[in-house]
């Protein structure tokens, strides 16, 4: 029998929309990720979006993506895309990629 601490594992595929570049949304990303043992990466698209791999257990992940849904100050979220994937355990830790 689990324990009540045990938690599902899951991975999420994230494009996010509007203006979201220029505005610290990568860094704040990681920040919040790395205090809440998600592991992944983001990076910025070069048309406009930010996209981002989040692995982890699901009730930090999905906080994270709520996050997602406003973002940093001065970010203007106008869409998030979520991609629910198998979860693969194939990051360490969690990464900005600088540009692609």
């Amino acid at each position: 029998m689990f324990s009540k601490k045990y938690m599902a594992k899951v991975r999420a595929h994230l494009i996010i929309e509007g203006l979201v570049q220029g505005v610290f949304f990568r860094a704040n990303t990681r920040g919040k990720a790395e205090v809440n043992n998600i592991n992944g990466w983001v990076r910025n698209m070069s048309d406009g979006t930010v996209e981002a791999v989040l692995e982890g257990d699901e009730e930090p992940v999905k906080k994270l993506i709520e996050w997602c849904h406003h973002g940093p100050p001065g970010a203007v979220v106008k869409n998030v895309n979520i991609e629910w994937q198998a979860y693969k355990d194939e990051f360490k830790n969690f990464t900005v990629i600088r540009e692609i």
